[in-house]
């Protein structure tokens, strides 16, 4: 049996393998229709969201297998006081596999130790979110063509924003990758991720408060919002929260082919504008999401 809490654990691969099979649903939905038929996904979200959560639960149907679950904590024992362990180990009884997403760090690990069904870690405080990355890998995969070779501008929320570390992690396994790290002091990437991922790598990077002046050299570009949740002091997350607004007009300096990237939810920082310019991929994201999941569910029940 096997889990994903981090990125890491999937090798280059790995991650090529699982990018083929979405393709293939993609391409071939009515041969996965049935592939989970009599499986259950228990969706175990201590923390709010949308997306995610409907998309695990959108792929799951889309095999042919049925969801279980809750979308907050208070709707679960955990209101009574139940540890996260148990609450796994109990549900684990009833499901085939597990999604789990919970404001604590290292939480998802704690639990697979625990659970007899494969747990799939949905986003852990500002630690790590392995399916989004999927995802952006697979949205660059089929709007690019390629996983390598390129120059990838992360901007906005850079300090707490787990979907940038996690994507910088996994990309910079892949050749002639070089990353723009745009965002204001008080938000720019952790130490460790330096120390850990760029520097002990030794990694192309720069970094840079002005957006503008990089615009032209990206190849891809992802905006993150900058989040309410992760600041202890309100003070600080309004002097910041617009720090970067993506508009047309600064887009007009930008490659014709360059993606724009988001893992959403977007509050104001790309602005409604943007939507309709071909560069604009984040919706995609969204669609690439579920497939990339289906074939990570199929993956971990080893059903393909």
């Amino acid at each position: 049996m096997r889990s994903l809490i981090d990125i890491l654990e999937l090798s280059t691969e790995e991650i090529n393998e699982l990018i083929s099979i979405a393709v293939d649903i993609i391409d071939n939905p009515g041969a996965y229709s049935e592939k989970c038929r009599g499986k259950k996904l228990a969706t175990l979200f201590f923390e709010p969201s949308t997306r995610t959560r409907l998309s695990f639960e959108a792929a799951m149907y889309e095999l042919g297998g049925n969801v279980i679950g809750f979308s907050e904590a208070s709707g679960s024992s955990v209101a009574k006081g139940e540890s996260v362990s148990d609450t796994v180990r109990a549900v684990s009884c009833y499901a085939d596999i597990i999604v789990m997403r919970h404001p604590k760090e290292g939480a998802p690990l704690v639990a697979s130790m625990k659970s007899i069904s494969p747990v799939i870690n949905a986003g852990d405080g500002g630690h790590n979110h392995p399916t989004q990355t999927l995802t952006d890998l697979l949205t660059i995969s089929r709007e690019k063509g390629r996983l390598s070779n390129m120059t990838v501008g992360f901007c906005g929320d850079l300090k707490f924003g787990r979907t940038v570390h996690s994507l910088i992690s996994a990309m910079s396994r892949y050749d002639g990758i070089k990353f723009v790290l745009i965002s204001p002091d008080e938000l720019q990437i952790p130490e460790y991720m330096k120390q850990n991922v760029l520097d002990k790598i030794g990694l192309e990077y720069i970094e840079t408060k002005d957006i503008g002046a990089v615009m032209p050299t990206l190849d891809i570009l992802y905006m993150t919002r900058v989040q309410r949740e992760r600041f202890f002091n309100e003070a600080d997350y309004v002097r910041l929260k617009d720090s970067y607004i993506l508009t047309p007009d600064k887009l007009k300096n930008a490659k014709k082919d360059m993606c724009v990237m988001h893992p959403l939810p977007r509050v104001n920082e790309i602005s409604v504008a943007v939507d309709d310019d071909p560069r604009a991929c984040y919706f995609k994201q969204v669609s690439y999401g579920k497939y990339i999941r289906m074939a990570l569910i199929l993956k971990l029940l080893e059903v393909v």
